[in-house]
C-alpha cells in the first residue's frame, strides 16, 4: 500500500513540476518567435522572472523522491538516462545563466547571444523530457543487473522523437496561454494567435500520440484491466478542450488552467499505464524496476509520508501566495525596477 501511494506521490511531483516549470520552458521556446524589439524581450524573460528558479524546485523533488522512495529506479534511470539526464542539466544550468548574464552588458550581440542561449536551454529540455518519458512508457534495454545496453541514439527511436515533439507543443502552448495572461498589447495579441494556431496542433498530436502509444508500448493493458484509468486520458482530453473554450471566452486564467488540467491527464495517462513498472526492460520482464521490487523499507516510506503530508502543502501555499503576488501583467514600466531582467 505505502509503495503505491509513493508511487502516485511520484507521479504527483513530475506532474507539478510539467505544470509549473512547463509555462517557462513553452515561454523560453517562444522567444525568438513573439517577441519584436527589446521591450518586448524582457517582458517575456520578466514573465517568467519570479517564478522559473522556485518552479525548478519541483524538479529537485521529482529527482529526490526517487532517490528517497524509490532508490533502485533512481539508480537504473540515472544510469541507463544519464547522458539525457546530464545534457538536462546542463540546459537548465544555462537557462539560469542567461536570466542573469543578459543584461549585464548594454550590447545588442551580448543580448543576441544569450537570448539563443535561453531559446536553446529551454526548448532543449522540452524535447528531452518527452524523449526520456516516451522510453520509459516504452521501456529501455536494461538487463537483471540494472546495466543499459544502449546509447544515446537508441532513445531518439520513432516513439522517442514523438514524445519530444508533443513535450515542445504541449509546453509552449502552456507558456503562450502564460503570456497572454503576462502581456499586454500586441505582444499579447501575438500570443493570444500563437496559442490559437497551437491548439489544433496539440490536438493533431495527442491523436498522433495515442495511436503510437498503442504500437510501441504496453500501457493500455492496464486501461484494458482496469476500465476506470480510462477517466485519465479524457480528463486530458477535456483540459484541450476547455483551454481553447476558454480562450476564445477571454478568459485566460481558465485558460491556462484547463492547460494544467491536460497536463496533469497526459503524465497520468503515462504512468497509470506504467503501474507498477517505473524502469521497464525492453530485454526482460522480470529486470522491470517496479514500485514494489524497486522500494525504499516501509519504515522509509512511513516517515518520508508524514514528511510529505507536512511539508508539501506549506510549499503549495508559499507558491499560491507567490503567484497571487506576481499575478499582474509585465509593463514597461516594471522594467525600469532594478530588481527586473
Amino acid at each position: 500500500m505505502l509503495e503505491t501511494i509513493w508511487f502516485v506521490l511520484w507521479a504527483l511531483l513530475w506532474t507539478v513540476y510539467f505544470i509549473l516549470d512547463g509555462f517557462d520552458l513553452g515561454l523560453g521556446s517562444l522567444l525568438p518567435f513573439l517577441s519584436k524589439n527589446e521591450s518586448e524581450r524582457r517582458i517575456m524573460y520578466n514573465a517568467a522572472g519570479p517564478f522559473w528558479d522556485g518552479n525548478e524546485v519541483w524538479l529537485i523533488s521529482a529527482g529526490g523522491v526517487t532517490f528517497a522512495a524509490f532508490p533502485k529506479a533512481y539508480a537504473v534511470m540515472f544510469s541507463a538516462l544519464y547522458a539525457p539526464l546530464l545534457l538536462l542539466l546542463f540546459a537548465l544550468i544555462f537557462r539560469a545563466v542567461s536570466f542573469e548574464f543578459r543584461n549585464k552588458v548594454e550590447h545588442d550581440s551580448w543580448r543576441a547571444l544569450w537570448d539563443a542561449v535561453h531559446f536553446l536551454s529551454n526548448i532543449i529540455p522540452c524535447v528531452l523530457l518527452g524523449v526520456a518519458f516516451a522510453n520509459l512508457f516504452m521501456g529501455i534495454p536494461v538487463d537483471a543487473q540494472g546495466v543499459y545496453h544502449g546509447n544515446l541514439l537508441g532513445l531518439l527511436n520513432v516513439y522517442g522523437l514523438a514524445g519530444g515533439v508533443f513535450f515542445v507543443c504541449m509546453f509552449a502552448l502552456h507558456g503562450a496561454i502564460w503570456l497572454s495572461i503576462k502581456s499586454r498589447g500586441d505582444l499579447q495579441t501575438r500570443a493570444l494567435a500563437s496559442a490559437t494556431f497551437l491548439w489544433p496542433l496539440m490536438l493533431v498530436l495527442l491523436v498522433a500520440f495515442l495511436v503510437l502509444t498503442g504500437m510501441y508500448t504496453r500501457l493500455y493493458d492496464n486501461y484494458l484491466a482496469m476500465p476506470a484509468l480510462w477517466v485519465l486520458p479524457v480528463l486530458a482530453l477535456t483540459g484541450l478542450v476547455g483551454a481553447r473554450v476558454m480562450l476564445g471566452a477571454g478568459k485566460l486564467w481558465l485558460a491556462w488552467g484547463c492547460s494544467a488540467l491536460f497536463i496533469l491527464g497526459v503524465t497520468f495517462f503515462g504512468v497509470a499505464g506504467m503501474f507498477p513498472g517505473m524502469i521497464i526492460s525492453s530485454l526482460d520482464p522480470a529486470a522491470t524496476v517496479t514500485a514494489f521490487n524497486g522500494a525504499s523499507s516501509p519504515l522509509t516510506l512511513k516517515i518520508m509520508l508524514g514528511v510529505a503530508l507536512v511539508m508539501v502543502p506549506i510549499v503549495l501555499l508559499y507558491q499560491f501566495w507567490m503567484y497571487q503576488l506576481f499575478s499582474a501583467p509585465v509593463t514597461v514600466r516594471d522594467l525600469e525596477d532594478e530588481h527586473a531582467y
